[in-house]
């Protein structure tokens, strides 16, 4: 079964940090580049970081850069991200997400969703 568990979300005071884990499970996890994203309350869900499936290439949202950083280890099949320097408006359910490709007949690429871990930073 292909699935992504996000962990480690938490409450954590203004100018602190956490590590956010995805590990991943049921796909080839090196072939792919993953991505975090986030939802506060009452707004669209909004890219935060991704990472290429080798890890070579990085992007973050201006609203993080310079805070946050993803990473990735293969052999765990998991990428964290590392955010320090928390803001109340940093506060959302933090998901990962991977977009795998089928194979054909089917030829389409497949959205993969974790469940989400809620980090709640207080001020």
């Amino acid at each position: 079964e292909v699935q992504l568990v996000e962990s480690w979300g938490g409450l954590v005071q203004a100018g602190g940090s956490l590590r956010l884990s995805c590990a991943a499970s049921g796909f080839t996890f090196d072939a792919y580049a993953i991505g975090w994203f986030r939802q506060a309350p009452g707004k669209e869900r909004e890219g935060v970081s991704c990472i290429s499936n080798s890890g070579a290439t990085t992007y973050y949202a201006d609203s993080v850069k310079g805070r946050f950083t993803i990473s990735r280890d293969n052999a765990k099949n998991t990428v964290y991200l590392q955010m320090n320097s928390l803001k109340p408006e940093d506060t959302a359910v933090y998901y990962c997400n991977a977009d795998l490709y089928v194979a054909p007949p089917q030829d389409r690429y497949l959205e993969v969703w974790g469940q989400g871990t809620l980090v709640t930073v207080s001020s």
